[in-house]
Protein backbone atom coordinates (compact mmCIF):
# COMPACT_ATOMS: atom_id res chain seq x y z
CA UNK A 1 0.00 0.00 0.00
CA UNK A 2 1.50 3.17 -0.81
CA UNK A 3 0.15 6.41 1.06
CA UNK A 4 0.93 10.33 -0.28
CA UNK A 5 1.37 12.92 2.24
CA UNK A 6 0.75 16.63 0.91
CA UNK A 7 2.84 19.14 2.00
CA UNK A 8 1.99 20.45 5.54
CA UNK A 9 2.47 23.99 6.53
CA UNK A 10 1.87 22.82 10.30
CA UNK A 11 1.65 20.26 13.01
CA UNK A 12 -0.86 21.24 15.98
CA UNK A 13 -2.30 19.22 18.32
CA UNK A 14 -2.09 16.95 21.46
CA UNK A 15 -1.17 13.09 21.00
CA UNK A 16 -1.08 9.71 23.73
CA UNK A 17 1.18 7.26 21.43
CA UNK A 18 0.65 3.77 21.78
CA UNK A 19 2.03 1.65 24.77
CA UNK A 20 6.16 0.56 24.85
CA UNK A 21 6.69 -2.35 22.72
CA UNK A 22 9.96 -3.25 24.68
CA UNK A 23 7.61 -2.78 28.43
CA UNK A 24 4.50 -4.69 26.77
CA UNK A 25 6.74 -7.74 25.26
CA UNK A 26 8.54 -8.60 28.93
CA UNK A 27 5.34 -8.07 30.78
CA UNK A 28 3.37 -10.53 28.71
CA UNK A 29 6.07 -13.08 29.79
CA UNK A 30 6.34 -12.06 32.98
CA UNK A 31 2.91 -11.97 33.53
CA UNK A 32 2.65 -15.63 32.11
CA UNK A 33 5.44 -17.06 34.61
CA UNK A 34 3.54 -15.25 37.13
CA UNK A 35 1.47 -17.54 39.42
CA UNK A 36 -2.65 -16.15 39.56
CA UNK A 37 -4.42 -13.82 37.67
CA UNK A 38 -3.27 -10.22 36.43
CA UNK A 39 -3.80 -7.22 33.84
CA UNK A 40 -1.55 -5.65 31.65
CA UNK A 41 -3.14 -1.88 30.94
CA UNK A 42 -2.77 0.26 28.27
CA UNK A 43 0.11 -2.48 26.50
CA UNK A 44 0.55 -1.78 22.77
CA UNK A 45 -1.58 -4.14 20.43
CA UNK A 46 0.09 -4.58 17.16
CA UNK A 47 2.14 -7.13 14.98
CA UNK A 48 5.16 -7.70 17.48
CA UNK A 49 2.65 -8.00 20.72
CA UNK A 50 0.46 -9.76 19.76
CA UNK A 51 3.45 -12.37 18.34
CA UNK A 52 4.31 -12.90 22.03
CA UNK A 53 0.93 -13.36 22.96
CA UNK A 54 0.36 -15.82 20.47
CA UNK A 55 3.50 -17.41 21.67
CA UNK A 56 2.96 -17.05 25.81
CA UNK A 57 -0.52 -19.01 25.18
CA UNK A 58 1.46 -21.72 23.16
CA UNK A 59 3.31 -21.95 26.34
CA UNK A 60 0.25 -22.46 28.44
CA UNK A 61 -0.56 -19.30 30.04
CA UNK A 62 -4.32 -17.72 29.14
CA UNK A 63 -4.11 -14.17 27.49
CA UNK A 64 -7.18 -12.48 26.20
CA UNK A 65 -8.58 -8.79 25.42
CA UNK A 66 -10.07 -6.61 27.44
CA UNK A 67 -10.93 -3.66 25.64
CA UNK A 68 -7.73 -1.72 25.69
CA UNK A 69 -6.18 -4.20 28.26
CA UNK A 70 -4.65 -7.82 27.97
CA UNK A 71 -6.04 -10.17 31.03
CA UNK A 72 -3.13 -12.72 31.84
CA UNK A 73 -3.80 -16.19 33.63
CA UNK A 74 -0.07 -17.21 34.39
CA UNK A 75 1.29 -20.39 33.73
CA UNK A 76 4.05 -20.58 36.48
CA UNK A 77 7.36 -20.95 36.20
CA UNK A 78 7.20 -24.29 34.34
CA UNK A 79 5.31 -23.64 31.14
CA UNK A 80 3.98 -26.50 29.20
CA UNK A 81 5.99 -28.04 26.30
CA UNK A 82 4.08 -26.65 22.58
CA UNK A 83 2.58 -28.73 20.24
CA UNK A 84 3.80 -26.98 17.04
CA UNK A 85 6.63 -24.57 16.00
CA UNK A 86 6.50 -21.18 17.66
CA UNK A 87 6.26 -18.14 15.20
CA UNK A 88 7.82 -14.95 16.28
CA UNK A 89 6.92 -12.73 13.58
CA UNK A 90 8.79 -9.81 12.78
CA UNK A 91 9.34 -9.45 16.61
CA UNK A 92 13.24 -9.43 17.06
CA UNK A 93 12.62 -8.76 20.81
CA UNK A 94 10.84 -11.45 20.90
CA UNK A 95 12.79 -14.60 20.01
CA UNK A 96 15.57 -13.53 21.70
CA UNK A 97 13.87 -12.66 24.35
CA UNK A 98 11.94 -16.08 24.60
CA UNK A 99 14.99 -17.85 23.60
CA UNK A 100 16.27 -17.24 27.38
CA UNK A 101 12.96 -18.49 28.99
CA UNK A 102 12.48 -21.53 26.97
CA UNK A 103 16.30 -22.28 28.08
CA UNK A 104 15.15 -22.53 31.29
CA UNK A 105 12.38 -25.15 30.20
CA UNK A 106 12.60 -28.54 30.97
CA UNK A 107 11.22 -29.23 27.18
CA UNK A 108 11.74 -29.11 23.41
CA UNK A 109 10.44 -26.13 21.41
CA UNK A 110 11.25 -24.45 18.12
CA UNK A 111 10.97 -21.16 17.16
CA UNK A 112 10.72 -19.49 14.19
CA UNK A 113 9.48 -16.07 12.37
CA UNK A 114 8.94 -14.10 9.14
CA UNK A 115 11.45 -13.89 6.11
CA UNK A 116 13.38 -10.44 8.15
CA UNK A 117 13.24 -12.03 11.43
CA UNK A 118 15.00 -15.32 9.83
CA UNK A 119 17.72 -12.99 8.69
CA UNK A 120 18.40 -11.30 11.65
CA UNK A 121 21.69 -12.65 13.58
CA UNK A 122 21.05 -15.03 16.97
CA UNK A 123 24.37 -16.19 18.09
CA UNK A 124 25.00 -13.53 20.16
CA UNK A 125 22.13 -14.98 22.24
CA UNK A 126 22.98 -18.68 21.69
CA UNK A 127 26.51 -17.82 22.92
CA UNK A 128 25.75 -17.01 26.45
CA UNK A 129 22.58 -19.91 26.75
CA UNK A 130 24.82 -22.43 25.15
CA UNK A 131 27.26 -21.85 27.95
CA UNK A 132 24.95 -21.89 31.02
CA UNK A 133 23.86 -25.39 29.69
CA UNK A 134 20.95 -24.98 26.95
CA UNK A 135 21.32 -27.43 24.00
CA UNK A 136 20.18 -25.21 20.93
CA UNK A 137 20.39 -25.64 16.83
CA UNK A 138 19.38 -23.64 14.32
CA UNK A 139 20.59 -22.46 10.87
CA UNK A 140 24.07 -21.45 10.08
CA UNK A 141 25.61 -22.88 13.47
CA UNK A 142 23.07 -21.60 15.71
CA UNK A 143 23.61 -18.18 13.94
CA UNK A 144 20.21 -17.93 12.28
CA UNK A 145 16.45 -19.21 13.31
CA UNK A 146 14.65 -21.60 13.02
CA UNK A 147 16.21 -22.81 16.35
CA UNK A 148 15.71 -25.64 18.17
CA UNK A 149 15.66 -25.48 22.04
CA UNK A 150 16.22 -28.23 24.54
CA UNK A 151 16.17 -26.47 27.62
CA UNK A 152 16.60 -27.53 31.93
CA UNK A 153 19.60 -28.01 33.61
CA UNK A 154 21.36 -24.54 33.60
CA UNK A 155 24.27 -23.11 35.29
CA UNK A 156 24.83 -19.31 36.43
CA UNK A 157 27.64 -17.32 34.00
CA UNK A 158 29.63 -14.69 34.63
CA UNK A 159 29.09 -13.06 31.35
CA UNK A 160 30.17 -9.98 29.76
CA UNK A 161 28.75 -8.51 26.65
CA UNK A 162 30.36 -7.95 23.65
CA UNK A 163 28.57 -5.55 22.57
CA UNK A 164 25.81 -3.42 24.38
CA UNK A 165 22.28 -5.18 23.85
CA UNK A 166 19.10 -4.66 26.17
CA UNK A 167 18.07 -8.18 24.39
CA UNK A 168 21.00 -10.06 24.84
CA UNK A 169 21.40 -8.99 28.64
CA UNK A 170 17.86 -9.66 29.17
CA UNK A 171 17.56 -13.29 27.08
CA UNK A 172 20.65 -14.31 30.12
CA UNK A 173 18.81 -12.48 32.60
CA UNK A 174 15.35 -14.82 32.00
CA UNK A 175 17.22 -17.28 31.74
CA UNK A 176 19.13 -17.04 34.87
CA UNK A 177 15.85 -17.22 37.00
CA UNK A 178 16.03 -21.00 35.61
CA UNK A 179 19.59 -21.62 36.74
CA UNK A 180 21.62 -23.26 39.31
CA UNK A 181 23.89 -20.49 40.89
CA UNK A 182 24.04 -16.67 40.31
CA UNK A 183 23.83 -15.51 36.48
CA UNK A 184 26.26 -12.25 36.13
CA UNK A 185 26.04 -9.95 33.15
CA UNK A 186 28.03 -7.04 32.59
CA UNK A 187 27.62 -4.40 30.10
CA UNK A 188 29.82 -2.01 28.04
CA UNK A 189 27.93 0.47 27.83
CA UNK A 190 24.29 1.10 29.77
CA UNK A 191 21.10 0.01 27.36
CA UNK A 192 17.51 0.37 28.79
CA UNK A 193 16.81 -1.63 31.66
CA UNK A 194 13.09 -2.47 31.14
CA UNK A 195 14.20 -6.29 32.37
CA UNK A 196 15.22 -5.07 35.66
CA UNK A 197 12.69 -2.58 37.16
CA UNK A 198 10.29 -5.63 35.46
CA UNK A 199 12.23 -7.73 37.81
CA UNK A 200 11.79 -5.70 41.09
CA UNK A 201 8.12 -5.20 39.76
CA UNK A 202 7.05 -9.01 39.64
CA UNK A 203 9.57 -9.58 43.13
CA UNK A 204 12.34 -11.18 41.20
CA UNK A 205 15.64 -11.51 41.95
CA UNK A 206 17.72 -8.55 40.77
CA UNK A 207 20.72 -6.77 41.92
CA UNK A 208 22.44 -3.81 40.03
CA UNK A 209 26.01 -2.69 40.69
CA UNK A 210 27.40 -0.24 38.40
CA UNK A 211 27.19 -1.84 34.78
CA UNK A 212 27.37 -5.51 36.41
CA UNK A 213 23.52 -7.13 36.65
CA UNK A 214 22.66 -10.03 38.72
CA UNK A 215 20.02 -12.92 39.30
CA UNK A 216 19.45 -16.18 40.62
CA UNK A 217 16.96 -19.14 40.54
CA UNK A 218 13.37 -17.44 40.81
CA UNK A 219 11.04 -18.71 43.62
CA UNK A 220 7.29 -19.02 42.65
CA UNK A 221 5.89 -15.52 42.25
CA UNK A 222 3.11 -13.81 42.22
CA UNK A 223 1.18 -11.75 39.61
CA UNK A 224 0.87 -7.99 39.40
CA UNK A 225 -0.83 -5.71 37.64
CA UNK A 226 1.17 -3.61 35.09
CA UNK A 227 0.74 -0.48 33.38
CA UNK A 228 2.56 0.37 30.31
CA UNK A 229 3.72 3.73 29.45
CA UNK A 230 3.90 5.34 26.34
CA UNK A 231 6.54 4.39 23.85
CA UNK A 232 9.31 7.26 23.66
CA UNK A 233 10.43 5.22 19.97
CA UNK A 234 6.64 5.94 18.86
CA UNK A 235 6.63 9.81 20.06
CA UNK A 236 10.22 10.53 18.62
CA UNK A 237 8.51 10.75 14.88
CA UNK A 238 5.69 13.75 16.05
CA UNK A 239 8.94 15.05 17.91
CA UNK A 240 10.51 15.61 14.72
CA UNK A 241 7.95 16.13 12.92
CA UNK A 242 7.03 19.03 14.85
CA UNK A 243 10.57 20.12 14.85
CA UNK A 244 11.00 20.44 11.07
CA UNK A 245 7.61 22.04 9.92
CA UNK A 246 7.30 25.37 10.15
CA UNK A 247 4.66 26.84 12.84
CA UNK A 248 4.09 23.82 14.95
CA UNK A 249 3.97 22.43 18.42
CA UNK A 250 2.75 19.12 19.53
CA UNK A 251 2.38 18.07 23.03
CA UNK A 252 2.80 14.22 23.97
CA UNK A 253 1.17 12.96 26.93
CA UNK A 254 2.01 9.51 29.02
CA UNK A 255 4.94 8.84 27.41
CA UNK A 256 7.92 6.84 29.38
CA UNK A 257 10.67 8.93 29.94
CA UNK A 258 12.98 6.00 31.32
CA UNK A 259 16.38 7.76 31.11
CA UNK A 260 18.25 4.86 29.50
CA UNK A 261 15.28 5.46 26.77
CA UNK A 262 16.19 9.22 26.12
CA UNK A 263 19.11 10.29 23.99
CA UNK A 264 17.22 11.37 21.31
CA UNK A 265 15.98 14.03 23.37
CA UNK A 266 19.41 15.24 24.89
CA UNK A 267 21.13 14.59 20.92
CA UNK A 268 18.00 17.14 19.57
CA UNK A 269 18.34 19.85 22.56
CA UNK A 270 22.04 19.79 21.65
CA UNK A 271 20.59 20.33 17.75
CA UNK A 272 18.92 23.30 18.65
CA UNK A 273 15.56 21.84 19.43
CA UNK A 274 12.87 23.67 21.46
CA UNK A 275 12.13 20.61 23.63
CA UNK A 276 11.12 20.43 26.57
CA UNK A 277 9.88 17.53 28.81
CA UNK A 278 8.88 16.34 32.28
CA UNK A 279 8.60 13.29 34.64
CA UNK A 280 5.12 13.97 36.20
CA UNK A 281 4.69 10.39 37.60
CA UNK A 282 6.00 7.21 37.81
CA UNK A 283 3.86 3.78 36.79
CA UNK A 284 5.24 0.84 38.33
CA UNK A 285 8.54 1.67 38.29
CA UNK A 286 8.70 3.00 34.99
CA UNK A 287 8.77 7.42 34.97
CA UNK A 288 6.19 8.70 32.73
CA UNK A 289 5.69 12.28 31.77
CA UNK A 290 5.15 15.22 28.54
CA UNK A 291 7.40 16.07 26.45
CA UNK A 292 6.15 19.32 23.87
CA UNK A 293 8.30 20.14 20.67
CA UNK A 294 7.65 23.39 18.57
CA UNK A 295 9.46 23.92 14.91
CA UNK A 296 13.45 24.81 15.62
CA UNK A 297 16.15 25.61 13.17
CA UNK A 298 18.21 22.96 13.96
CA UNK A 299 21.91 22.53 13.47
CA UNK A 300 24.12 20.19 12.45
CA UNK A 301 26.30 18.22 15.22
CA UNK A 302 28.54 15.24 15.93
CA UNK A 303 26.63 12.84 18.13
CA UNK A 304 28.27 11.32 20.56
CA UNK A 305 28.67 7.76 20.35
CA UNK A 306 27.72 6.52 23.93
CA UNK A 307 24.15 8.31 23.22
CA UNK A 308 23.46 5.40 20.57
CA UNK A 309 22.55 2.88 23.18
CA UNK A 310 20.34 4.94 24.60
CA UNK A 311 18.30 5.84 21.11
CA UNK A 312 18.93 2.78 19.19
CA UNK A 313 15.24 2.54 17.90
CA UNK A 314 14.93 6.80 17.13
CA UNK A 315 18.33 6.63 14.68
CA UNK A 316 15.93 6.89 11.74
CA UNK A 317 14.18 9.83 13.39
CA UNK A 318 16.87 11.37 13.86
CA UNK A 319 18.32 10.98 10.40
CA UNK A 320 15.09 12.70 9.80
CA UNK A 321 16.01 15.67 11.87
CA UNK A 322 19.56 15.81 10.43
CA UNK A 323 17.78 16.07 6.51
CA UNK A 324 16.87 19.41 7.64
CA UNK A 325 19.01 20.73 9.94
CA UNK A 326 21.85 23.35 8.54
CA UNK A 327 25.48 22.01 8.36
CA UNK A 328 26.49 18.13 8.72
CA UNK A 329 25.29 15.68 11.21
CA UNK A 330 27.19 12.63 11.59
CA UNK A 331 26.02 9.54 13.53
CA UNK A 332 28.67 7.14 14.84
CA UNK A 333 28.34 3.79 16.55
CA UNK A 334 25.91 2.48 14.33
CA UNK A 335 26.94 -1.39 13.97
CA UNK A 336 23.45 -2.89 15.48
CA UNK A 337 21.75 -0.90 12.47
CA UNK A 338 22.83 -2.84 9.88
CA UNK A 339 20.99 -6.01 11.64
CA UNK A 340 18.00 -4.79 12.88
CA UNK A 341 14.75 -5.26 10.97
CA UNK A 342 16.35 -3.76 7.53
CA UNK A 343 19.72 -2.96 7.28
CA UNK A 344 19.29 0.81 9.08
CA UNK A 345 22.41 2.12 7.78
CA UNK A 346 21.82 1.33 3.95
CA UNK A 347 18.00 1.98 4.43
CA UNK A 348 18.67 5.28 5.78
CA UNK A 349 20.92 6.35 3.27
CA UNK A 350 18.91 5.35 0.38
CA UNK A 351 15.95 7.07 1.56
CA UNK A 352 17.73 10.21 2.49
CA UNK A 353 19.54 10.04 -1.19
CA UNK A 354 15.62 9.88 -3.00
CA UNK A 355 14.66 12.75 -0.61
CA UNK A 356 17.68 14.74 -2.71
CA UNK A 357 19.64 15.21 1.14
CA UNK A 358 23.67 14.56 0.68
CA UNK A 359 24.58 11.55 2.73
CA UNK A 360 27.70 8.93 2.87
CA UNK A 361 27.09 5.76 5.00
CA UNK A 362 29.90 3.83 6.31
CA UNK A 363 30.39 0.38 8.23
CA UNK A 364 28.70 1.88 11.08
CA UNK A 365 28.53 5.55 10.72
CA UNK A 366 26.29 8.12 8.06
CA UNK A 367 27.28 11.51 7.55
CA UNK A 368 24.26 13.84 6.38
CA UNK A 369 24.76 17.24 4.65
CA UNK A 370 21.09 18.64 6.12
CA UNK A 371 19.08 21.82 5.05
CA UNK A 372 17.90 20.47 1.62
CA UNK A 373 14.99 18.25 1.42
CA UNK A 374 12.84 17.81 -1.62
CA UNK A 375 9.65 15.59 -2.57
CA UNK A 376 9.96 12.33 -3.30
CA UNK A 377 9.13 8.69 -3.22
CA UNK A 378 10.93 6.46 0.00
CA UNK A 379 10.79 3.09 0.52
CA UNK A 380 10.48 1.34 3.62
CA UNK A 381 12.68 -2.56 3.07
CA UNK A 382 10.10 -3.99 5.39
CA UNK A 383 10.84 -1.91 8.46
CA UNK A 384 8.01 -0.14 10.29
CA UNK A 385 10.33 2.63 11.86
CA UNK A 386 12.40 3.23 8.11
CA UNK A 387 8.23 4.09 6.62
CA UNK A 388 7.60 6.30 9.81
CA UNK A 389 10.58 8.58 9.78
CA UNK A 390 10.74 9.21 6.20
CA UNK A 391 6.92 9.79 6.08
CA UNK A 392 8.03 12.73 8.54
CA UNK A 393 10.93 13.89 6.98
CA UNK A 394 9.16 14.65 3.82
CA UNK A 395 6.35 15.95 5.25
CA UNK A 396 6.93 19.92 4.75
CA UNK A 397 7.41 18.72 0.91
CA UNK A 398 5.46 16.10 -0.07
CA UNK A 399 6.55 12.20 0.02
CA UNK A 400 5.31 9.36 -1.17
CA UNK A 401 5.78 6.22 1.44
CA UNK A 402 5.55 2.97 -0.06
CA UNK A 403 4.61 -0.38 1.50
CA UNK A 404 3.06 2.46 4.60
CA UNK A 405 1.35 -0.64 6.10
CA UNK A 406 4.57 -1.77 7.55
CA UNK A 407 4.14 1.05 10.21
CA UNK A 408 1.23 -1.38 12.06
CA UNK A 409 4.21 -3.34 13.40
CA UNK A 410 4.94 -0.68 16.33
CA UNK A 411 1.95 2.10 15.82
CA UNK A 412 -1.36 1.17 14.28
CA UNK A 413 -2.46 4.38 14.57
CA UNK A 414 0.54 6.45 12.95
CA UNK A 415 -1.05 7.23 9.64
CA UNK A 416 -4.37 8.74 11.70
CA UNK A 417 -2.69 10.70 13.98
CA UNK A 418 0.14 11.98 11.42
CA UNK A 419 -3.48 13.31 9.32
CA UNK A 420 -5.13 14.64 12.76
CA UNK A 421 -2.42 16.41 13.56
CA UNK A 422 -1.49 17.81 10.32
CA UNK A 423 -2.54 21.26 7.87
CA UNK A 424 -1.90 20.28 4.50
CA UNK A 425 -0.92 23.10 2.27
Amino acid sequence: MERLIPPTLSLKGRLRVPGDKSVTHRGLMLGALAQGESRLHYPLKAGDTLSTAAVMRALGAEITEQGEHFHIKGAGLRLQEPTDILDCGNAGTLIRLVSGLLSGQEFFSVLTGDASLRRRPMGRVTKPLLAMGARIEGRDRGNLAPLAIRGGGLTGIHYELPIASAQVKSAVLLAGLFADDDTEVVEPAPTRDHTERLFRHYGLPIEVEGRTVRTRRASPFGARDLTVPGDISSAAFFIVAALITPESEVLLEGVGLNPTRTGLLGVLKEMGADLTWEVTEGQDGEPVGWIRARSSALRGISVDPRQIPLMVDEVPALAAAAAWAEGETHIPGLEELRVKESDRVAAIAQNLQRLGVGVEAGPDWLRIQGGRVQAGVVEPFHDHRIAMAFAVCGLPVGVRVQEAEWASISFPSFWEDLERLSNPA
